[in-house]
């Protein structure tokens, strides 16, 4: 099964961050996320994270990765110094025969999005309508949870059309 997340930021000590998700420390905020992503994600699974998981130094990042079930695939956000500048930006696959871009960033346009694909990403907390078959996977636009294939699905069956399809 596959899953997708954003925006974690994880150890990301400001107010504005863990505060805002109803938490009184850094600490509260991290271990709930953790525990949230675990009760969805199974080992087995594959999580795509589209950017921000953490401002931190790669060696913590890599504390918090080990601590997450799932199998992971890290694209690079506005918060990744922690990833190589080589790390991917965006990441396509079709899935169940459904052709589906991840990217941090919300496009306007994105690939085969004239064919009806779908544009899954972050960055934008919760804030940005989407447009046509678009989706915030972010923590903050879904309960701080990861979002299933199956609820993607889901959603996607009650949006409208992509503007240029």
């Amino acid at each position: 099964m596959y899953f997708f997340t954003a925006d974690q930021h994880f150890g990301h000590n400001k107010p504005f961050i863990y505060e805002a998700r109803g938490f009184t420390s850094i600490e509260e905020h991290d271990t709930e996320l953790i525990r949230r992503h675990n009760e969805v994600v199974k080992d087995g699974d594959v999580v795509v994270h589209a950017g921000d998981f953490t401002l931190l130094p790669r060696e913590r990042a890599i504390e918090y990765v080990k601590q997450l079930n799932g199998q992971h695939i890290f694209l690079r956000g506005s918060h990744d110094r922690w990833l190589s500048n080589t790390a991917p930006t965006m990441w396509e696959k079709t899935i169940d025969g459904q052709h589906v871009v991840v990217c941090h960033y919300a496009m306007r346009t994105w690939g085969r999005s004239h064919y009806g694909s779908w544009n899954l990403f972050g960055h934008s907390h919760g804030k940005l309508e989407p447009i046509g078959k678009q989706w915030d996977v972010g923590v903050d636009n879904n309960n701080l949870y990861p979002v299933s294939w199956e609820r993607v699905k889901e959603i996607m069956s009650a949006r409208p059309d992509n503007p240029n399809v």
